[in-house]
């Protein structure tokens, strides 16, 4: 905070609201929490007032400041939108009315995201490990820097011109990684095409010894032994051990030979929003997936790998999986229709060419994705940077 402001105590800027209203069992009520690390404030979830198990709750108005006692010390503060005027709230989440005379709620919303902030509210929270809450008699008497009004409004509305600068780039950041991606589909969907309209396509089973997905009965996890991996795993198109679970090596012992991947193999997302993606197992560690994975087993003298993968990630490919899905809630390719996806398998010469051109651009992608991982990591520092800078009285 910039030491030529004011000094004064938030809680003579803060007034804490007490408007509680009685809950209708019939009524429909949105609930109210506070996302850490300055997130922002958020709905939870809309449920019947019979289902609260209480017969009141605070009512949120926009504006209003609402802190988390037991996150405040994680980031866990900021204002009320208005689309979240007449939420409800827990006694967890205080709610605080801003005397205006002296304080611009933008000002405090913004302030409440600054590292000095959060660290004022782990001052204010004491209690044992695991249960550190926000002591609101403390809280109150933190003291905070101050400019006149008008310096707050003028502040606040500076930072919102370069908050909306930085907004601007990661839309720009985006736009430029989905045009790459666009171009890297229609690139490989046009050479399927091509291959599809000289040799005609295959079935898929064609070109596999086998295809089929994961054990449906769900395994009982461990502590440590072979990993056991998700949909979430293969979506992105490339392999990754993130978040995984274990299994014993027993149950990892019983599964089938067409169950266990091998190099070489892909696996394919067969449910929910990311249906249809296929990667390549690319090593050589034992592991296990869950139903909603298929695997395929290609047939080496027939179809390479790389090559597959590139016509399975073609738009009439995906097109093709999404129109043969069953079930509206979450979507499901079932393993027949996987079997039936139709393939071009010219003779492998062809399919080096064309995993080679394919490959060529594919990397370009992959330098675009490095590229704006990097400007992502830049842009996320910019904010909390022009935050600091700002409460600092340096903008």
């Amino acid at each position: 905070m910039s030491a030529d402001w004011p000094i004064v105590a938030l809680g003579d800027v803060l007034r804490r609201s007490e408007h509680i209203i009685p809950l209708d069992p019939d009524a429909t009520y949105r609930e109210v929490t506070v996302r850490i690390n300055g997130k922002g404030v958020v709905e939870r979830r809309q449920v019947q007032g019979v289902e609260i198990a209480a017969d009141r709750r605070y009512q949120a108005k926009a504006g209003q400041f609402i802190i988390s006692r037991i996150d405040a010390r994680h980031g866990a503060s900021g204002l009320i939108p208005d689309d979240l005027d007449g939420a409800v709230v827990t006694n967890d989440f205080p709610l605080f009315d801003v005397a205006k005379d002296r304080l611009d709620a933008a000002f405090l919303g913004w302030m409440s995201k600054t590292a000095s902030f959060v660290e004022l509210c782990k001052r204010a929270s004491e209690g044992t490990t695991n249960r550190v809450r926000l002591s609101e008699d403390r809280f109150k008497a933190l003291n905070i820097s101050l400019p006149p009004l008008d310096e707050q409004r003028w502040i606040v509305a500076r930072i919102e011109e370069l908050a909306a600068k930085v907004k601007e780039a990661r839309r720009l950041r985006s736009l430029a990684f989905d045009e790459a991606d666009a171009l890297s589909r229609s690139a490989t969907d046009s050479i399927y095409r091509r291959l599809t309209s000289e040799i005609g396509p295959s079935r898929l089973a064609a070109a596999c010894t086998s295809i089929t997905d994961g054990d449906h009965l769900t395994p009982a996890f461990s502590k440590g032994g072979v990993k056991f991996i998700f949909v979430g795993n293969v979506s992105t198109g490339r392999l990754h051990f993130n978040g995984v679970k274990y299994v014993t090596a027993q149950y990892f012992q019983g599964l089938s030979a067409t169950r266990v991947p091998r190099r070489d193999d892909l696996l394919y997302s067969a449910v929910g929003a990311t249906l249809g993606i296929p990667a390549v197992v690319d090593v050589d560690d034992d592991f296990c997936f869950q139903r909603h994975v298929a695997i395929l087993k290609p047939d080496h003298a027939k179809i390479l790998s790389r090559f597959l993968w590139h016509m399975l990630k073609s738009q009439t490919v995906f097109d093709k999986a999404w129109a043969s899905t069953t079930g509206s809630a979450q979507p499901t390719i079932p393993l027949r229709a996987i079997r039936e996806l139709p393939i071009p398998m010219p003779p492998l010469d062809r399919q080096k060419q064309v995993v080679a051109e394919l490959d060529a651009l594919q990397a370009k992608v992959d330098a675009v994705r490095a590229l704006q991982t990097e400007t992502a990591v830049e842009l996320d520092a910019m904010v909390p940077a022009i935050l600091d800078k700002a409460f600092k009285g340096g903008l």
